[in-house]
């Protein structure tokens, strides 16, 4: 049987992956990556992360969302007092099992965010949705830097402006937390990284995804077809903010320090401008972008103070050239195309 043009685009996405990931190891094992290309790789897995669970609100649902970071901070600190509980309360040495277990636990609770805040604000659209967005991303940063954790033997005590807690202090309010075990991993990035192109290529490319496109496209006609449109806007919402959070605990635990200001609003900007810049809609493109674009401001420091003059100025020039038409045309000839014999979302695939 022949594969499907969209199997086989997912194939060469995963392929490219892979091959990085070998390159990178390559690189490391013969001493041929810079001392600050090593320090980024885990960054990148992360952004990497977040630009791809981004593009499935802005691109595969389009809902334009700007509080991405704010699951990112939920998923960073859930996951470093889940490490911190294990490696205290059970003595657990395995680092691999650790990660994986705060990784979970950090994608648990930035879900439940995305329920809590998915409820009332996928009801809006447009420009509405993304203020409200934007104003619950600042609202996790500021409820996290008013919480205060502590270890206390096995238990977990929590308090809201109340550093006087019994134990030792885990997240101590706006200082953030201090003393964590840094035990991620680029191979776990990697990891996560293929665990998160899984989920949304295997998504949108089901009925449920083909549902979420039909609202995209047309509201009205996909709510006469009989889609909960709720429904899966709420899917593509919260499966975003799950893949946020995991991010968000890989990055926590790679610091030995870290505090609820690196996950202001220039953190979700940050983040829809990989997006953006790799196509809206476009999954491989998100990945490029946000390696490169990570990448690109440490190769240019040798420019010192006008180093961010010229990050700018790459990012105009990209903007043009990507909205160039004969660019246009290239880029879309490399975007999977629905194949004939290919259904569409209809009432009876999304009831």
């Amino acid at each position: 049987m022949k594969l499907k043009k969209n199997t086989i685009n997912n194939l060469i996405t995963y392929i490219m992956v892979i091959a990085a990931f070998l390159l990178c190891q390559w690189m490391l094992a013969s001493g041929k990556m810079t001392r600050s290309l090593k320090g980024q790789l885990i960054p990148i897995c992360v952004y990497i992360v977040m630009a791809v669970s981004l593009n499935l609100v802005v691109g595969i649902s389009g809902e334009l969302s700007l509080g991405h970071a704010g699951f990112m901070s939920v998923g960073a600190f859930s996951g470093i007092v889940m490490s911190a509980w294990l490696a205290g309360a059970f003595q657990m040495e395995n680092e691999i099992v650790r990660l994986l277990l705060a990784m979970a636990c950090g994608g648990v609770f930035a879900g439940i965010a995305g329920v809590l805040i998915g409820i009332p604000v996928l009801r809006l659209r447009g420009d509405y949705l993304a203020i409200v967005t934007l104003a619950f991303g600042e609202i996790i940063r500021n409820i996290m830097n008013c919480l205060y954790f502590s270890l206390d033997g096995s238990r977990i005590r929590i308090s809201f402006n109340n550093p006087n807690l019994p134990g030792t202090i885990l997240i101590n309010g706006p200082a953030g937390a201090a003393g964590v075990d840094k035990i991620s991993t680029f191979g776990m990035g990697f990891a996560l990284i293929l665990f998160s192109l899984f989920v949304v290529l295997n998504l949108v490319n089901s009925r449920s995804g083909r549902a979420i496109m039909a609202i995209r496209d047309n509201r009205i006609a996909a709510e006469a077809m009989g889609i909960n449109v709720t429904k899966y806007k709420m899917m593509a919402f919260v499966t975003s903010a799950v893949l946020a959070g995991m991010a968000g605990a890989l990055y926590g635990l790679n610091f030995s320090t870290i505090t609820a200001s690196k996950f202001k609003f220039d953190t979700s900007i940050l983040v829809l401008v990989f997006v953006v810049l790799g196509g809206i809609g476009n999954i491989r493109g998100s990945i490029i972008a946000a390696t490169l674009l990570t990448i690109l401001p440490e190769l240019l420091r040798a420019f010192n103070d006008y180093r961010m003059l010229v990050y700018a100025i790459v990012l105009i020039l990209v903007m043009l050239m990507t909205n160039n038409p004969t660019m246009r045309a290239f880029f879309e000839r490399l975007r999977p195309k629905r194949s004939k014999g290919e259904p569409t979302a209809k009432e009876g695939e999304s009831a």
